[in-house]
């Protein structure tokens, strides 16, 4: 063996992976034990959820998705999925595959749940007729459906597969924009409360890179590309400012989300509308909102009675501008 191989840092065996972070490298078998051991410590530290309880995961057929299913499932946990189809052509295509293939060869109940077959509209629709930003449209059904399948199958928790990076990039947003509501509520879990399911994210000590080597390990296969309508994103952008300073000072990101945690978050506790009780019900579905009329039932008004848009057009709208 070479004299300059890497090695893992547990048993000293040919590494796959350097995580500088952690200055250290490790091999399949004990990146797969860290993944675990850090999925672990979120659970524990945040008392998110027990053996007990019932967790919906929220599936996208991307690599984070999978990747909290696949080890909550592994450690013992009783985890469904939820597929929601966004009605974003061939991407949405690919995507539920990747999902529908995971969950059958692994014997998993998996929930779907289609935009256009069920309520009537999909994303770019949605962002044509509301004159918004796709993941707008994309966001606010998500969070919508997710805590209604979660309500509606008696499910004591959602599960989402957010990772460091993507909190890190959401964090580095509303800092930048002082959004102080946004900002009191970004947490790795929210109890339930107002009539919303509590929801977590188990993954928020894992890095995007860590969580596709497992999944590379593990033999998950899921979808590579980014979605077509985010290109332009501000927080790809965010992400990718993140990664330059982290290049430059490994753990930055860690330290910056984590340490917001433990010490800038319980100064804003009772600072969003939710915590004031500012909450009432829906007065055509029954869902918690701040209005009469919650901002998913304005969203099919106005969305399902427009003439349904091709992606393609949507995307030619955005590069034109």
């Amino acid at each position: 063996m070479p004299a300059n191989v890497s090695r893992c840092r547990v048993c000293k065996e040919p590494a796959v992976i350097d995580l500088p972070r952690h200055n250290a490298h490790f091999c399949g078998e004990h990146l797969v034990q860290l993944c675990n051991r850090q999925m672990a410590k979120a659970i524990e530290d945040w008392e998110m959820f027990t053996p007990q309880d019932r967790l919906l995961v929220a599936v996208s057929g991307g690599k984070d998705s999978l990747a909290v299913w696949d080890m909550l499932v592994a450690a013992g946990y009783q985890a469904d999925g939820l597929y929601l189809g966004l009605g974003i052509g061939e991407y949405s295509d690919d995507s539920g595959g990747y999902v529908r293939r995971f969950a059958d060869e692994r014997g998993l109940k998996l929930i779907t749940v289609d935009l256009r077959a069920d309520y009537g509209y999909d994303v770019p629709t949605a962002a044509v007729a509301t004159k918004r930003v796709p993941c707008s449209a994309c966001g606010l059904s998500k969070r919508h459906l997710f805590d209604r399948a979660a309500v509606d199958g008696g499910y004591d928790a959602v599960v989402t597969g957010h990772n460091l990076d993507d909190e890190a990039a959401v964090l580095f947003g509303n800092t930048l924009r002082w959004e102080i509501d946004y900002l009191g509520r970004q947490l790795p879990v929210l109890p339930a409360a107002n009539g919303f399911p509590r929801k977590c994210k188990p993954l928020v000590r894992l890095t995007e890179r860590e969580t596709a080597a497992y999944c590379l390990i593990r033999g998950i296969d899921y979808v590579v590309e980014e979605c077509p309508m985010a290109a332009g994103n501000r927080h790809l952008a965010y992400k990718e400012a993140l990664n330059s300073i982290e290049q430059q000072s490994p753990g930055a990101k860690a330290a910056f989300y984590l340490n917001f945690l433990t010490k800038m978050s319980p100064l804003l506790a009772g600072s969003t509308a939710a915590a004031r009780g500012d909450v009432g019900t829906c007065g055509r579905c029954g869902a918690p909102t701040t209005g009469d009329v919650c901002a998913f039932c304005r969203l099919i008004e106005k969305s399902s009675t427009h003439e349904a848009v091709p992606v393609e057009f949507v995307l030619d709208k955005r590069i034109r501008r």
